[in-house]
């Protein structure tokens, strides 16, 4: 049988999200984000840092993504990119929670740890 992690009680617990990674998978290749926004929760901040990348992706409800070009709503399917030390902030305006997950890992050449 395969591990199972509770990604919804691990961000309840951690503030709102949490990080799958190196010390439950005994990897540095990839990680896991999975992250809840309350109903008016701002200010979530999204930086993957020097030498990694991340895909996130909506799966329920929608969220304002905020960032140097402005802001745009991202909805339930939706996915965007970041590289690097970027950041960007994520915000719920809706009456319902927004969750997101991401896929990170390592850019080329990039971050060792």
């Amino acid at each position: 049988m395969v591990q199972t992690f509770d990604c919804l009680m691990r961000a309840k617990a951690e503030g709102g999200e949490t990080v799958l990674g190196s010390q439950e998978l005994d990897t540095h290749a990839c990680y896991l984000i999975y992250g809840v926004l309350e109903p008016g929760q701002t200010g979530r901040r999204l930086n993957p840092g020097p030498g990694h990348e991340e895909i996130f992706c909506v799966v329920a409800g929608v969220v304002t993504l905020v960032g140097p070009e402005g802001s745009q709503n991202i909805k339930l399917g939706e996915a965007f990119y970041l590289k690097g030390d970027v950041t960007y902030t994520l915000e719920n305006h809706q009456k319902m929670p927004a969750v997101y997950v991401a896929a990170g890992g390592h850019s080329e050449g990039g971050h060792e740890h």
